[in-house]
């Protein structure tokens, strides 16, 4: 976390981290079937940056009721740039699973999603300076948020 040293230049920055994991993101959407033309794929692209953009929004809020108003630069250009790594994982080991039984596939994407989540709330301990606990309450947001925008982008990808 001491690369991070919350400029706004720096934070600013760090949504670039979002534009390298729009292809993963895109790929992993090829890889469970759900993107299929090219309406899909830009209700998608909003869906993308909606949730991005809405974490980020809602963590700023929850930082400053937490008291870490003043850590939250920091610990948003820490959680943008973790979500490559986040991306890449979910990856890498979604992919293999097209190819192996369906028991083994499931078995590797929740690998993937557990390190995943585990990362967020590393990332979000470490950069805020709170109990794990209140860690988890972000990593909540995040999938509260995302579960809202798939649900949206669901409906209208019907």
């Amino acid at each position: 976390m001491h690369a991070f040293d919350g400029s706004p230049t720096e934070t600013i920055r760090s949504f670039w981290a979002g534009a390298l994991c729009w292809p993963m993101f895109f790929a992993l959407g090829l890889i469970t079937g759900v993107n299929e033309g090219p309406g899909e794929w830009l209700v998608e692209a909003v869906g993308f940056v909606v949730g991005w953009v809405g974490f980020a929004l809602a963590s700023q809020m929850m930082a400053k009721l937490a008291g870490r108003g003043a850590a939250w630069p920091r610990f948003i250009a820490a959680w943008n740039w973790s979500n490559i790594p986040q991306y890449a994982a979910l990856v890498l080991l979604s992919a293999p699973g097209m190819l192996l039984p369906m028991g083994f596939a499931q078995v590797l994407a929740l690998v993937a999603v557990g390190y995943a989540m585990w990362l967020e709330w590393f990332v979000t301990k470490q950069a805020l300076g709170i109990p794990g606990a209140s860690a988890v309450m972000f990593v909540l947001l995040d999938v509260a948020i995302g579960l809202f925008v798939q649900g949206v982008v669901g409906r209208m990808t019907m």
